[in-house]
């Protein structure tokens, strides 16, 4: 029985219970109380249906959000020009794109629940299993060669990249996959010799494509054209949003090899902002939309941004505002730090204006906590005004 149905019939009997009121007679041998206690017991089951219903509400609208989030997480799963599985720890496959289901020639339904080492080629069928067995015993990132059988297809070698996805306590172990033909990762083809000259022809980087090459300068605002997506060839972007009170968020930051673009958010209000003297690429949209090897080259930096993103992300969700400097200087270090003799440099020289849009704070507060940092000996600034971090950790 539903939420409404519920409702309506506590509904119904309350108001069976108010005509059974007014027919009782003065006269009649029934005690009031009991008729009392029918009333309680009837505003209880009201106040029941009441929340019941709101509680189902609630139910429907995360349901919905959930579908959202899983159609969204569909849709990018299905953007990537390589195969993507995720399997259990035993290598049956639970969900599989349509990348994936090309590479191994079958339909993506039939895909689900079938083994992964099934489309293992029969002599190196023992030695999977044995690489998948000791992947659980070592979780973490790694990459293999596999010869691959699809049906009723020709075997070939696939450059493999798997991952343990690591579950709470109690709940099974997941792989996630990426599959790759050893054709476009090591230059070998399966293809027609003409198909050979052809991939060897092409040039490796987006210099040699043609697209323009322009020059932003430190400060600079880039402009963002919904038909073109950049990408750094050199020196540091500074991506930004503004909340509803007009406060800069810091989104993101792009260095070498980095894209970026407004067809690459959802943010209404996105800007971006040359940290340092920055050469860029400019890459039509279309060309990306139509070039295998273009979304080959870019995609891994696209899914490289957002998990910056989402690193960004945990610095904010820090309550306090030295936790946030912290978290964010440990992210810099990650991403824009160079080795050297006393401790890690900054490549790019950040303000204090900078820090504290990152932090959500002021630069009163930022030029606070830099000079602590230089009194504990964690942190000092070279002759160019880089900071240095001094084997500096959050703790």
């Amino acid at each position: 029985m539903n939420a409404t149905a519920f409702t309506q019939q506590v509904k119904a009997m309350s108001d069976r219970l108010v005509n059974l009121y007014q027919g009782i007679d003065t006269s009649s041998s029934l005690p009031p109380s009991a008729l009392s206690e029918l009333g309680i017991a009837s505003e209880r089951l009201e106040v029941a249906a009441k929340m019941l219903y709101q509680q189902n509400q609630k139910l429907s609208l995360a349901d919905q959000t959930v579908e959202a989030e899983r159609q969204r997480y569909q849709e990018l799963l299905e953007f990537i020009p390589d195969a993507c599985l995720l399997t259990d720890a035993a290598g049956t496959i639970q969900e599989a794109n349509q990348a994936a289901a090309k590479l191994l020639n079958r339909q993506q339904s039939f895909l689900i629940g079938r083994s992964l080492n099934a489309f293992v080629t029969h002599e190196t069928r023992q030695h999977f299993q044995t690489k998948l067995h000791r992947l659980q015993q070592r979780p973490g990132k790694q990459e293999w060669q596999v010869c691959l059988q699809p049906h009723q297809g020709v075997a070939f070698h696939v450059s493999v990249l798997v991952e343990v996805n690591c579950q709470q306590a109690n709940q099974p172990l997941t792989l996630r996959w990426l599959l790759r033909d050893a054709s476009d990762a090591f230059g070998s083809s399966r293809s027609d010799h003409g198909n050979q000259v052809e991939a060897q022809e092409q040039p490796d980087s987006n210099t040699d494509l043609g697209y323009p090459l322009q020059v932003y300068h430190k400060g600079e605002t880039i402009p963002l054209n919904p038909q073109t997506i950049w990408q750094v060839r050199s020196g540091l972007v500074k991506l930004t949003t503004f909340s509803h009170t007009g406060q800069q968020v810091l989104v993101g930051l792009a260095g070498a090899k980095a894209p970026f673009g407004s067809s690459l958010t959802a943010l209404p209000l996105y800007e971006a902002t040359a940290l340092a003297d920055t050469q860029l690429w400019c890459i039509p949209l279309t060309d990306f939309a139509t070039s295998p090897k273009l979304k080959q080259q870019l995609l891994p930096q696209i899914s490289q941004r957002l998990r910056q993103t989402e690193l960004l992300l945990a610095v904010y969700g820090q309550a306090r505002v030295t936790d946030r400097f912290h978290s964010l200087l440990q992210l810099l270090k990650q991403e824009i730090g160079q080795p050297v003799a006393d401790g890690t440099r900054l490549l790019v020289r950040l303000t204090h204006e900078d820090f504290a849009t990152a932090c959500c704070t002021t630069r009163v507060t930022i030029t606070r906590l830099l000079k602590k940092l230089q009194q504990q000996k964690k942190l000092s600034v070279d002759s160019q005004r880089h900071l240095i971090l001094k084997g500096w950790d959050k703790n």
